[in-house]
């Protein structure tokens, strides 16, 4: 069966092609009442299906958000996900998902996808790299921008866009202060890449608080940001530390994400080691897979959820402000049996 068209349906509700198309592809330009019921009907009793490129022309919007992502697997970026789902639904808006795996040329090419789809705004979601400005992706989003997109960051705020930033130096600097109070004088960091701008800011508040007290890490070793460079990770830095079971007073080490926490973990409890007996341990983030992991994890808790909401409604706002918006994410401490002293 051939498909009906929007000539069939205007043919069939007795008025002009043009007048089916404002009604059936949202036009602000409604016929009258009556005139609009019965094209619908015309539509209805045809099984005429819209044309999606054609309503967005003539609603000068196509109802989509680009989201990237660095890693959708991750409980970090998937919690962020259902936050801007949250508020895209709410606004009737469908969202558009790249996961990049931190490929940066990959995050380009998603970035090129969703304007060429005409998405109305692009959010990107992930901690940048240090000092490394990209000029050809900030030369796209300019034009985007000229064009009526909007494009809001998750994370430190770049040039062209809002922004919803995540505190994560004085987060970390309140989770040092926290453990210092709880007694501990022994610290380790396991980091993540070092060109890497979340990574850096954690673990530069955590460090400058240990210092404000004359306290230095004896050791930071750095992984990927993911379960296996936290295993890594740890591993190199029990073999630094000389690490054994019932051994002395347990170092405290701080794991920039609670991925890469959970990794060390892994990784220590291979080694015959106890967490918090013989080596205390905490994160950042605070992810929804901690309610499940023994023993519990000393965090910086996030409202991921939130931060997508946050960036949505940025994203989605009109007014002039919201372009270049800077909102700021806080961190809660949250200590738990993983930083105790007393095993």
């Amino acid at each position: 069966m051939a498909a009906v068209r929007l000539r069939d349906v205007a043919a069939a509700a007795g008025v002009s092609q043009a007048t089916a198309s404002r009604v059936l592809n949202g036009s602000s330009r409604i016929p009258g009442e009556g005139v609009a019921d019965r094209v619908r009907a015309a539509a209805a009793d045809l099984g005429y299906i819209a044309n999606a490129q054609a309503q967005a022309l003539a609603r000068s919007s196509t109802g989509l958000i680009g989201l990237v992502v660095h890693d959708v697997a991750d409980p970090y970026f998937s919690s962020i996900v259902r936050g801007v789902q949250n508020e895209a639904r709410a606004a009737n808006k469908l969202v558009l998902l790249a996961s990049t795996e931190r490929d940066f040329e990959i995050e380009r090419q998603s970035v090129s996808t969703f304007i060429s789809q005409r998405a109305d705004a692009i959010i990107l979601a992930g901690s940048r790299q240090s000092g490394d400005l990209d000029r050809a992706l900030e030369k796209e989003f300019a034009a985007y921008r000229d064009n009526g997109g909007r494009v809001v960051v998750i994370g430190q705020p770049l040039p062209f866009g809002a922004a919803v930033e995540p505190e994560n130096h004085s987060a970390s600097a309140a989770l040092a202060e926290a453990l210092y109070q709880q007694g501990h004088r022994r610290f380790a960091v396991i980091g993540g890449p070092g060109n890497i701008r979340t990574s850096a800011d954690r673990r530069n508040g955590f460090v400058e608080a240990l210092c404000a007290h004359g306290v230095t890490p004896e050791i930071e070793v750095a992984g990927d940001f993911s379960r296996d460079g936290g295993y890594s990770a740890a591993r190199r830095l029990a073999a630094a530390l000389e690490l054994s079971p019932g051994h002395g007073t347990p170092p405290c080490v701080f794991a920039v994400t609670d991925v890469m926490a959970i990794g060390a973990i892994a990784a220590w409890r291979e080694l015959g080691l106890d967490v918090p007996a013989d080596v205390c341990v905490a994160g950042f983030d605070d992810i929804p897979t901690l309610r499940d992991h023994f023993p519990s994890l000393t965090t910086v808790a996030l409202d991921l959820v939130d931060i997508g909401e946050r960036a949505t409604q940025l994203a989605l706002d009109p007014s002039p402000a919201a372009m270049n918006a800077h909102d700021y994410a806080p961190g809660t401490v949250v200590l738990r049996r993983s930083s105790h002293l007393d095993g």
